[in-house]
């Protein structure tokens, strides 16, 4: 049997759906970690966990606050050791043409979603021995790119998000870290993109093991650190 370092752990990837939130699951779950998927859309979920062999799937809108309480609410009585915040949208448009709806999705997913995850997850984490938060950002997080403004200010509320909370829990066995990976061929990336799910799955799945134990409030794009 192949080594599974992550036998024994929980892990929670939201947006696991598809794409790289899928290819992350399948990752962690191939390590050994039990994967909770989390998403909007359970047939979704559900055909992830058919495609990588398991896994429970949980309807979550995470811009919601309540619905993400619950949801976790449903993981108390067992131990969580990895969150991975995945979940995001992204719209394209000029600053002048990007309407308040559409700013308002762009920060309620990508950026509160990752705080209201976050904050429903620690109590369980801050438990555990062995704990990891890993917040999928992106390049847009420490650039700027001309007609994705919103996601641009989402993704930078992520990368001060992990820094902040990185210092928080900088004495515990909890370590927080981003992956800004560039463009990923996805639903929402397009065909066009350079780079598959599996290869902008690869940082974030070895942030969430134990081997980097002592790296926290760090940004990485495929395990190269981006400095800040």
């Amino acid at each position: 049997m192949a080594e599974q370092p992550l036998r024994g752990t929980r892990a929670v990837i939201t947006g696991a759906g598809g794409g790289i939130g899928r290819a992350i699951a399948n990752r962690l779950r191939v390590l050994g970690a039990d994967v909770v998927l989390m998403g909007r859309d359970i047939a979704k979920l559900d055909d992830t966990a058919k495609s990588i062999g398991g896994g429970e799937a949980i309807g979550c809108d995470v811009g919601d606050a309540r619905n993400v309480e619950a949801a976790f609410a449903k993981l108390r009585e067992r131990p969580l050791h990895i969150l991975v915040n995945n979940a995001g949208v992204a719209r394209s448009a000029m600053l002048v043409d990007t309407t308040d709806a559409v700013w308002d999705e762009l920060l309620r997913i990508n950026l509160t979603g990752t705080f209201h995850c976050v904050r429903a997850a620690l109590p369980m984490l801050a438990n555990a021995p062995f704990a990891r938060i890993v917040n999928v950002a992106s390049t847009a997080g420490l650039i700027g790119y001309p007609h994705v403004a919103a996601y641009c200010a989402a993704k930078h509320g992520v990368v001060g998000l992990t820094r902040a909370l990185a210092l928080e829990y900088a004495r515990t066995s909890v370590t927080v870290n981003a992956v800004c990976p560039g463009w990923v061929r996805t639903d929402m990336g397009g065909a066009g993109a350079p780079r598959s799910v599996e290869e902008g799955a690869d940082t974030i799945v070895w942030l969430a093991t134990e081997a980097p134990q002592n790296l926290t409030g760090k940004f990485l794009r495929d395990r190269e650190e981006i400095s800040w």
